[in-house]
Order: C-alpha cells, then structure tokens, then sequence
C-alpha cells in the first residue's frame, strides 16, 4: 500500500509506513547534506529513523552544497 506525499512542493508516492530516513535514502540524497521539516517543523537527524510519513505529508527537503 501506497501513500501521497508532498516533497518540496510535488506530490511524491511512497509505501506507508515510510520514515524520513528511508525517504531519503529512496529519493537517493545522502543525509549528511540535507535538512528536513516535516509539515512545518523541523525534524532532527537522530529522529529521521523513527519519524514516519503519514498521507498528506508535506516535507521541504534543503541539500547543503560545497563550493567556493
């Protein structure tokens, strides 16, 4: 079974019982260049396992970048 998510904006689908952490690790980002907020609020990274997405879940994902 699928769930509808919202991921910066675009409507995403995901199995349920999805966590942030297997989110990022299936839109292929690593999670030590990203921060999340999930339906307004921020969520730690040691929270990230544990923290599952619920239908209408609406996630801003930032991707930190190097340069100079």
């Amino acid at each position: 079974m699928s769930i509808e998510i919202f991921v910066n904006g675009h409507t995403h689908a995901t199995a349920a019982g999805q966590t942030v952490l297997g989110l990022l690790d299936e839109l292929g980002l690593d999670p030590a260049r990203v921060a999340v907020e999930l339906d307004r609020s921020i969520v730690k990274q040691a929270r990230w396992a544990d923290t599952a997405l619920h239908s209408g879940a609406q996630l801003e994902i930032v991707q930190f970048v190097g340069g100079g």
